[in-house]
């Protein structure tokens, strides 16, 4: 069973501004020649990355709910300029929806276990997915997606 990683995604009012942000870090992969992707920085580095890089993903808590994840790709701890010791989440290119699960804030980053995430909102069906956000947020307050 995978584990996964929960952080804020601090900065983005929404999933599209989490998507252009993205989008973004991934152009300037392909630019510098290498695979699409993006690489959010950390200050502490997971102990367990094995798990995390056997089909984990970091999951995005934006405006106060879990709203999206990417695929986790590889970890990389290095050293900054100042001395300090830093880690690489290195994320697949694609953004993909949640169901919203209200998430309280907090710090840096958890482990995030397999039984706690939400499920990925084409799962759910088409239907559901083409549903207007805000719909969506307002069913699964009340319990009914």
């Amino acid at each position: 069973m995978a584990l996964h990683l929960i952080k804020l995604c601090v900065g983005a009012d929404s999933i599209e501004d989490l998507r252009e942000w993205v989008a973004e870090r991934s152009l300037r992969a392909i630019a510098a020649g290498l695979e699409p992707h993006s690489i959010h920085t950390t200050r502490m580095v997971p102990k367990r990355v094995d798990e995390l890089l056997d089909g984990g993903s970091l999951y995005w808590v934006i405006k106060g709910q879990v709203q999206a994840r990417q695929k986790l790709l590889g970890i990389e701890a290095f050293t900054d300029g100042e001395g300090i010791g830093r880690c690489h989440l290195i994320l697949g290119p694609e953004v993909i929806e949640t169901s919203v699960q209200p998430k309280r804030a907090f710090q840096g980053w958890r482990y995030y276990p397999e039984e706690d995430t939400p499920r990925d909102l084409m799962s759910l069906g088409a239907g559901i997915a083409e549903m207007p956000a805000d719909l969506r947020r307002e069913l699964s307050e009340l319990g009914l997606l």
